[in-house]
């Protein structure tokens, strides 16, 4: 069965579609990942540039030699990453644009060594479905 999945940045401007599973699916701590989405981490998920189609124009930032980080210039929502000396002919999308959010679970945690310390205790905080109660 051919796996076909689609996502797009959060004004619509850039749609793309996937085909078939990735090389893998991360939670990536790195601090250029954090930097670049002002979030803790990201989630990755690798697929063969043969296996995306891109609809629209994505802009890209050179954050190092040789890596390029891709968005979208309207609303800034981060979508691809390429790095041909790490991930030759492939492409990583932030994970989180993918329309179903549960189509390619992360596998693995990578970076660990950049993460925040608070990170190996995040298992034992508490957990709400939306907001947790306001106090008084």
């Amino acid at each position: 069965m051919q796996v076909s999945e689609s996502g797009r940045c959060r004004c619509g401007a850039i749609r793309y579609t996937v085909e078939g599973q990735p090389t893998h699916s991360t939670i990536c701590w790195c601090s250029e990942c954090r930097a670049s989405a002002g979030a803790p981490a990201v989630v990755w998920t690798l697929f063969g540039r043969d296996k995306v189609r891109i609809e629209g124009d994505p802009r890209s930032y050179e954050s190092s030699p040789g890596t390029f980080r891709q968005f979208c210039g309207t609303c800034g929502t981060g979508l691809f990453y390429v790095n041909e000396a790490i991930f030759p002919g492939q492409i990583d999308l932030q994970a989180a644009t993918l329309d179903d959010p549960d189509a390619f679970p992360p596998q693995a945690h990578i970076q660990v060594a950049d993460a925040p310390a608070w990170r190996a205790g995040m298992a034992a905080m508490p957990a709400f479905g939306r907001y947790p109660p306001m106090p008084g």
